[in-house]
């Protein structure tokens, strides 16, 4: 049993008794479902009725920008079995191996891709990679090559799989159909029939990489934000989708824009479209565009931040380090790379790096970023920089592991600023805001310029009936969102709660 549509032909035929009716089997079929055609073909393979739909589903494939009406039903002159397996196969089954004759019909059936008009799709090294421009780049092709170091033979087996789900997502697109028409097809291929979906967070915490690069992503039909974002992204390169790459901090989602209207396609929800407020916090002033390129070196941070979790620094600088020719100007890049140059005793290279990031603000935010002027002014150490990056998970044990370290660090450095925010954040996840609340004064008599830290304050002043209190940090939280230009919904929200309940004075 090959996939959903296989069990239902099943059923079916055994309700019909031992001679079936093969053909009003056949007539009942989705007339636009290779793989319904395909697992027919599977189950009566000898029968005409077999026959005429494995021809059926290869002109789907074969001519899917040609009317049904018009397509000539002919068989292909050659064993097609494992092409048929790779479109029929589920995660839990075996991989398919294509032999080169199997490949070259499916480099034939996707010839006329938008993908094949790019600069990128004619390169097989890294050198040849990196000298395109963000536009010319193939985003399979780009991620293919670094996975798998240049071996051409592992690269065409996954590109036959992405063109294989291309061509069944187009033999359901009229030639007429619009932009947002298309989208909503491959949100229904890729998140109904082929089921991607979003790993739990006990599985992909530990192994995030296995749900971020593409071939893993496409064997276990599982990927985190970006792996599956990238699945999205190298088929609508090949259907001519023309997409934005949106990263919120710690996430990514893609979006299509036809003027002033947007599409969000949120990759971990099905597809569908979330307003793009939703991305937006405190102390994220607006959504940072990636173009293709940079995806690549986004990958390899998201492999990285693997390593980190395990204090493998000597492997996070490494992955850092092959990032970095996708994302030669990111200044996330270069704190997370010079933190772990830190880790491993490179002090000259860590502090070249950080040296210009001293007090230095993303532009996506409203705060400065502070782990480099703390440990440049001598306020902590690189040890007591890793226990603001102690990972915790949804346990009250982890959170007060981390929290212990955190205490035992600022007892050291106790105008680390990173150091008292994680401390406050740990209390809040446990439910003590009167020990959250000091960890946050102490912060504010440091640096009243961090507007999480203000806004906190504010939202616990106020759940404290304290409104007078709530009404300082609050505005001061407003006045630094407004030097920055950016409006916040959720300090909307928190004004006029407080205004309910106190008039502002």
């Amino acid at each position: 049993m090959k996939n959903l549509s296989l069990f239902f032909l099943c059923f079916f035929s055994s309700v019909m008794g031992a001679d079936p009716k093969l053909t009003a089997l056949l007539s009942s079929l989705d007339p636009l479902s290779v793989a319904e055609h395909l697992a027919f073909y599977d189950l009566y393979p000898e029968t005409e009725e077999g026959k005429k739909s494995l021809a059926h589903a290869w002109n789907l494939l074969n001519q899917s920008q040609v009317p049904l009406k018009n397509r000539e039903l002919t068989l292909p002159t050659f064993d097609i079995q494992a092409i048929i397996s790779l479109i029929t196969r589920q995660p839990f089954d075996a991989p398919v191996i294509l032999n080169q004759e199997q490949l070259d019909a499916t480099q034939t059936l996707g010839k006329n891709f938008a993908n094949r008009k790019l600069k990128g799709y004619a390169i097989w090294t890294k050198k040849e990679l990196l000298a395109l421009p963000p536009e010319e780049v193939d985003l399979g092709r780009g991620l293919l090559i670094n996975q798998f170091d240049e071996k051409r033979e592992e690269i065409e087996q996954y590109e036959a799989g992405l063109d294989l789900m291309a061509l069944q997502i187009l033999a359901r697109i009229p030639q007429a159909a619009t932009t947002e028409e298309k989208i909503q097809e491959m949100n229904r291929f890729i998140f109904q029939e082929m089921r991607f979906r979003f790993p739990p967070h006990s599985i992909y915490a530990k192994d995030i990489d296995l749900y971020t690069f593409l071939p893993s992503v496409m064997d276990s039909r599982e990927g985190v934000c970006l792996g599956v974002s990238i699945l999205y992204l190298s088929l609508a390169q090949r259907i001519g989708i023309p997409l934005e790459i949106i990263t919120p901090p710690g996430h990514i989602y893609v979006r299509y824009r036809d003027g002033v209207q947007v599409t969000n396609i949120e990759t971990t929800a099905r597809g569908i479209h979330t307003p793009s407020e939703t991305y937006l916090g405190i102390d994220t002033r607006y959504l940072q565009q990636r173009n293709i390129k940079e995806v690549i070196g986004l990958a390899y941070m998201n492999q990285a931040s693997v390593a980190w979790n395990q204090n493998d620094h000597a492997k996070v600088v490494e992955l850092y380090e092959r990032a970095s020719p996708y994302l030669p100007d990111d200044p996330l890049l270069k704190l997370f790379l010079g933190l772990n140059y830190l880790f491993i005793g490179k002090k000259k290279e860590g502090k070249a790096l950080l040296e210009p990031l001293k007090g230095y603000t993303f532009d996506h935010t409203v705060s400065a970023e502070t782990l480099p002027e703390d440990y440049l002014k001598g306020r902590i150490d690189a040890e007591g920089i890793k226990t603001v990056f102690i990972p915790v998970d949804e346990t009250r044990t982890s959170i007060l592991e981390k929290q212990k370290k955190l205490e035992a660090t600022l007892a050291r450095y106790p105008r680390f600023r990173a150091g008292l925010l994680q401390l406050a954040t740990t209390w809040l996840q446990l439910g003590r805001q009167s020990e959250a609340l000091v960890a946050l004064e102490k912060y504010h008599a440091i640096d009243p310029n961090h507007c999480i830290v203000e806004y906190y304050l504010a939202s616990i002043c106020l759940e404290r009936h304290d409104y007078n209190l709530a009404w300082t940090y609050l505005k001061r939280t407003e006045s630094l969102l407004q030097a920055r230009e950016h409006k916040c919904r959720a300090l909307r929200y928190l004004r006029d709660s407080l205004r309910r309940l106190s008039p502002e004075n």
